[in-house]
């Protein structure tokens, strides 16, 4: 039985996925810590708590999450990140620019990579260094 919560994919595999797969699986990893922290941090009740998850999960917030990240990833982390930015995406949000769309498939595919590469250290890392005031 494979471990869904505990995966580990050899590079081969993951290299195998579309940059979209990544960034699909990777929102949900981004989105499921957002949650997390909100809710242990006790930043939002209720419909509050959709709203703050929904602030911080949008594209431009994700941009911005990017920009943070960026000046410590590693050079096998910029290329992940830079296919993710390069992903031929069809459709953007209203509220989006198409570079902050870009910008924020490719946190969700790095994400996403890393989720995939069972490294939960370095997510936490790179998570912490987002939510830092």
């Amino acid at each position: 039985m494979t471990e869904y919560f505990s995966i580990q994919m050899p590079e081969d595999e993951i290299r195998a996925i579309s940059s979209i797969g990544l960034a699909h699986l990777g929102d949900a990893v981004y989105e499921l810590l957002v949650r997390t922290y909100l809710c242990a941090h006790g930043k939002a009740t209720g419909k509050g708590l959709h709203r703050a998850t929904v602030e911080l999960v949008r594209a431009p917030a994700q941009a911005e999450a990017a920009e943070k990240i960026l000046p410590v990833l590693t050079e096998e982390e910029q290329a992940v990140f830079r296919r993710g930015r390069n992903a031929n995406v069809h459709s953007i949000p209203q509220h989006a620019s198409r570079s902050e769309y870009q910008q924020a498939t490719a946190l969700e595919a790095l994400f996403g990579w890393l989720y995939l590469r069972g490294e939960k250290a370095r997510i936490e890392e790179l998570f912490a260094r987002i939510m830092e005031e």
